[in-house]
């Protein structure tokens, strides 16, 4: 009958367990001197190899050899791995969480061993027992016989009561490094001899997640459908994932706003059988790499993928913005968190292609706009226009150039609205100081004190003073500049540069509330006064 890798390669002995070096290392030492703990609590994610080192520590308390413990060889430890060793007693805490299991459990170990030096009990899902049977257990957790061990293994350690994480040595087992899996997996191919490509170990590892059991699952599934020879193209057939090309391909459509080629792209891809969830994770890493490759030297430390992709995603990166990035990353992230309950989550990713393909390059063009200066059409019947700064209105000590020299001109420039500059003194200051805490709040619920204590008194061509009551509210528009400043110039037409004064001494005194809810807003924490 054949036997899943996970199974048929789990380690024997301490040398092979996989990405637990710290775990193994206190464990040995443990075994060798002779001062093992009562009980233990292995804690991790799965496949990380809770059960493997609980039954490997089993072995070790119970083994034979004069030398390294477990040796592997002999009776005890053959008879552990085949499961027929009376001394060592797995439980399942799932199915057997109640009060009775517990009781039974107590009375089995007045018994000393019968074969073994050691009575071990390792209890896996330890987190699943009734309250009442962990209450039953306490007791016996804290002051078993000298010749009993107790192992619990569990995934989630933070269910567990304090009263029994107190009894025990606690020992974290951390996800395993890509690096690791891959060295792992290959190995186990070379002893089957199956030629996989290091991509594919890659993708595998990857999509592993720290597990080990995981990756072993999936190279057990597509070494099933291959001859001799499996490549990163077969991986992510049988994983329903896609290839970077893919998400640099759509990741650049969305950048150019071409939303309709976006979807149909899409289309094509999950016509073939791809997987919608997978790709939205996959998708999520793209964006991370690109986030990676735009701020590191040397992403391949980061990056698990050929220096050829990275070339190709650091091209990418180059002509995106980093909020391009980073609204991608949260969108797409809330997006698959809403996917694992929804029964169209293909709707869901067509959705999130749409929103991100309108925001694609939001700040990129504000930027232009704010930046760039009127220009002059060009006359009719001209050629290309030569770019010319268009002259400020004229003022009271200036005044506007005689009639005749706009007659003299060929064809009279079409009128052009009026700009900021233009109509800088025309400001209404109280209605935009208005308008900038409409917007402002919905960012930034705090701002509301500058409102109450600080005033907009003037705007200019480049420039425009706000004058705060006292201090207190200075310092808060100074530490809100940026966000000031680009409320002014969205209902100013142009970028400006804030100015802050005080009025009259600045001492007047900020009431205990605002001082309250602005604490709030730096904390993170609601400040109450009391």
């Amino acid at each position: 009958m054949y036997r899943a890798l996970y199974r048929q390669y789990r380690p024997e002995t301490f040398h092979e367990v996989l990405g637990q070096d710290h775990i193994v290392r206190i464990l040995k030492n443990q075994i060798a001197s002779g001062s093992t703990s009562h009980a233990y609590l292995f804690c991790g994610t799965r496949g990380t190899g809770k059960t493997t080192t609980a039954r490997l520590l089993a072995k070790g308390l119970n083994c034979l050899s004069d030398g390294e413990r477990p040796c592997g060889e002999c009776a005890n430890c053959k008879a552990i791995k085949e499961g027929s060793f009376l001394d060592v007693i797995e439980i399942d805490a799932a199915s057997n969480n109640g009060v009775d299991d517990v009781r039974e459990l107590r009375e089995s170990v007045k018994y000393p061993p019968s074969t073994g030096r050691m009575k071990v009990y390792i209890i896996d899902e330890v987190h699943m027992l009734s309250t009442e049977a962990f209450n039953a257990l306490l007791k016996t957790l804290e002051e078993p016989p000298e010749y009993v061990t107790f192992i619990l293994a569990t995934t989630e350690a933070h269910k567990l009561p304090a009263t029994v994480m107190s009894r025990c040595m606690r020992l974290d087992f951390k996800r395993v490094p890509e690096a690791v899996l891959i060295s792992g997996m290959a190995d186990i191919c070379g002893r089957i001899g199956i030629d996989v490509s290091e991509d594919a170990l890659r993708i595998i590892a990857a999509n592993a997640d720290g597990s080990v059991r995981d990756g072993l699952s999936i190279l057990d599934q597509c070494i099933s459908g291959r001859d001799r020879r499996v490549e990163a193209e077969d991986v992510l057939e049988f994983l329903g994932a896609s290839g970077d090309g893919d998400f640099i391909e759509l990741t650049d459509m969305v950048r150019k706003k071409r939303t309709e080629e976006a979807i149909l792209f899409l289309n094509g891809i999950l016509s073939d059988g791809k997987d919608v969830r997978q790709f939205m994770r996959d998708w999520i890493n793209h964006y991370r790499n690109l986030l990676m490759v735009k701020f590191m030297r040397n992403p391949e430390t980061v990056v698990n993928m050929s220096a050829e992709n990275i070339e190709r995603i650091r091209r990418q990166a180059s002509v995106l913005d980093l909020e391009d990035i980073n609204r991608g990353i949260l969108e797409l992230s809330s997006m698959a968190d809403e996917a694992r309950w929804s029964t169209q989550p293909r709707i869901l990713l067509e959705l999130a292609i749409v929103r991100l393909c309108m925001a694609a390059g939001e700040i990129r063009e504000l930027t232009e706009v704010e930046f760039t200066e009127p220009v002059i059409p060009a006359p009719a019947g001209q050629n290309a226009p030569v770019q010319e700064r268009v002259p400020a209105a004229p003022t009271a000590a200036e005044p506007a150039a005689p009639a005749k020299a706009a007659a003299d001109t060929p064809a009279a420039a079409p009128a052009r609205p009026k700009t900021a500059p233009e109509s800088a003194g025309a400001f209404d200051c109280e209605d935009i100081w208005n308008k900038v805490f409409e917007d402002g709040e919905g960012e930034k619920g705090s701002i509301y004190i500058i409102r109450n204590s600080g005033q907009l008194t003037s705007i200019d061509e480049n420039t425009f003073n706000v004058t705060a009551n006292n201090e207190f509210t200075r310092d808060l528009v100074e530490k809100n500049r940026k966000l000031i400043e680009h409320l002014v110039g969205k209902h100013t037409g142009g970028h400006k540069t804030m100015k802050v004064s005080l009025a009259g001494n600045g001492k007047k005194e900020v009431p205990a509330e605002e001082i309250a809810a602005a604490a709030s807003d730096i904390l993170g924490i609601k400040v109450d006064v009391k």
